[in-house]
């Protein structure tokens, strides 16, 4: 049994969670895609960057490959070159700040979208 660790290296065992997220156009019903995303971690009263994506054709970014910490983190949506909106977002960038204080659970953070505005919750 020990020889099967190696095919499946280390990712059956706990570990702290990712954080993922995903932007779901409510104005067609269909995920973003091809929009940036960058993840930043709070240290006194700087933010480091500490990952970036683009979310995939289905809107999805399925984590930036961190270990999550118990701190404040803030997800930057760049939606400035979004052309599925139909027309220049009124809000072309959205900052979602967050406070992780439970860093073995999943931090799934959605944003729905549309033109005029957003909305986003923690989710699963």
């Amino acid at each position: 049994m020990l020889a099967l660790i190696p095919a499946f290296g280390l990712s059956g065992l706990a570990q702290a969670e990712d954080i993922s997220t995903h932007v779901l156009n409510i104005s067609t019903g269909t995920g973003g895609a091809g929009i940036p995303v960058t993840l930043e971690m709070k240290e006194g009263d700087t933010w480091t960057e500490i990952g970036t994506s683009t979310t995939g054709e289905n809107g999805r970014v399925e984590g930036f490959d961190i270990e999550t910490e118990v701190a404040t983190y803030r997800l930057v949506f760049d939606l400035s070159n979004y052309a599925d909106l139909g027309q220049t977002p009124f809000f072309p960038e959205i900052d979602v700040i967050f406070q992780v204080q439970d860093a073995d659970r999943e931090h799934h953070v959605p944003v729905l979208v549309s033109p005029f505005g957003y909305s986003t919750y923690l989710g699963n």
